[in-house]
């Protein structure tokens, strides 16, 4: 028997109920009990994910490094804005780590094509930035057309299944 109580953005929901979006074990084994799921938090967050649009700009200017870069951050905000979402903020940039979290948290696993998204936009947090990172030359030498347009496939991925598992969330207590 699933349970919800929505107030104001607010969404309170028996953890039970998080069997539903996937995985056999229960939050309440863990003593949650009950999470609350706040939709403005989720919104702002995944407001700002929509960094991928100006990735997009930027591999039509050709600024493929750029584009790698906000690929990235995109599928981080989007990971955070589930984090956020959920009540469990979490520090840090690496995108397995917070795809484990959210793995963590939710007691769902996410599909292999997502967390090898996260792999691969995962090295293009610091490389894409900083000369230092090259023996020589600077990131706007090292990045290709292609591989702008890899990254912002794999941050869209990212995005479109953070906004699945939010609206199942959502739904739970609905039914």
């Amino acid at each position: 028997m699933s349970m919800a109580i929505a107030v104001e953005g607010m969404l309170v929901v028996n953890c039970s109920s998080l069997r539903s979006l996937g995985s056999e074990s229960s939050a309440d084994s863990r003593g949650l009990g009950f999470r609350v799921f706040d939709s403005n938090e989720y919104s702002r967050w995944m407001e700002s994910a929509r960094t991928l649009r100006s990735a997009q700009g930027d591999l039509e200017r050709g600024d493929y490094n750029r584009a790698c870069f906000k690929a990235h951050q995109a599928a981080e905000k989007a990971l955070k804005a589930l984090l956020w979402g959920v009540g469990a903020p979490t520090p840090g940039h690496s995108l397995p780590m917070l795809l484990e979290k959210v793995e963590e948290v939710l007691s769902i696993e996410e599909p292999f094509d997502v967390h090898e998204a996260c792999i691969r936009l995962n090295k293009l947090y610091i490389a894409t930035r900083h000369p230092n990172a090259w023996s020589e030359g600077i990131p706007e030498e090292y990045y290709s057309r292609s591989e702008a347009e890899e990254a912002i496939r794999y941050a869209a991925k990212v995005l479109e299944w953070v906004e699945n598992a939010w609206r199942r969330l959502s739904n739970l207590g609905r039914g």
